[in-house]
């Protein structure tokens, strides 16, 4: 009996080790640009490992994939854009998707090398500008609030350069993806970078940009995911761990005031 009581406690506590060995974390795949997004989420991919997340980062820096991977399910959320941009995606291309947590603003700046001040732009100078729907007009919007153009409306978030009602100094706009745009700097005039951009090309944006938006800029970035995911336990821990202290002191303690957190 007692040989028997023996076999069966090792039988138990051979199937425990087994059942415990075959449990695994759940791997949750977020795409996200790599400076500023990238970096933040790679701060919390110990805290998300000890509840069983793990957090599988999948740098991407062409604007043009993170939705559409996020809406064919090949990641579960994305970190890198601002809720503008979000919504004329899901607009445009007719994604179902939804915000899940507000994290930060990071300013969209105007940056030059070859001018230390907008006074100093002559006619026909050259600025680059993003070529999608939402940071077109943000950047036009940062470029008629610094008086060197006018807009037929300053507020609408899908204006293009045919909205520019007056252009005193006869300036000539490059449009191109927004990644690009660090890379010409040496050809252009003036160029108007989004923040995360600037940051891999080492450019501060309090330090180097010739202007800059307000800190009370309508363009949070956001955590998004597909909708009807948000009662997910890993997307819930992750929105949390993404607007805990522990990032708010990150972005202060790394960023100097170029990024400033919403929550």
């Amino acid at each position: 009996m007692k040989k028997f009581i023996s076999i069966l406690t090792l039988a138990l506590f051979t199937i425990a080790i087994l059942g415990g060995c075959t449990k695994e974390s759940k791997v949750l795949k977020v795409s996200a640009t790599s400076a500023p997004h990238a970096q933040m989420l790679e701060h919390i991919k110990d805290d998300l490992a000890k509840k069983g997340v793990t957090l599988e980062i999948q740098v991407i820096d062409d604007y043009n994939i993170h939705n559409r991977s996020l809406n064919e399910k090949e990641v579960d959320a994305n970190f890198f854009q601002h809720i503008p941009y979000l919504e004329s995606q899901m607009a445009e291309f007719g994604y179902d998707l939804e915000v899940l947590a507000k994290v930060h603003i990071e300013p969209m700046g105007i940056y030059s090398e070859k001018i230390a001040s907008l006074d100093e732009l002559k006619d026909g100078a050259v600025i680059a500008i993003p070529n999608d729907p939402s940071n077109e007009a943000r950047a036009l919007a940062l470029l008629h609030r610094n008086g060197i153009i006018e807009l037929n409306d300053v507020n609408n978030q899908s204006a293009t350069v045919l909205d520019i009602k007056n252009n005193p100094k006869n300036l000539t706009f490059q449009e191109m993806e927004a990644a690009a745009l660090p890379m010409v700097l040496q050809d252009v005039d003036c160029a108007v970078i989004n923040t995360n951009f600037a940051l891999q090309k080492g450019l501060s944006p309090t330090e180097d940009a010739i202007a800059i938006e307000d800190a009370d800029s309508p363009y949070v970035n956001v955590l998004a995911i597909r909708k009807g995911d948000g009662n997910r336990e890993d997307l819930k821990a992750l929105a949390e761990a993404l607007t805990s202290e522990k990032i708010k002191k990150f972005i202060e303690d790394n960023y100097n005031g170029e990024i400033v957190p919403v929550f």
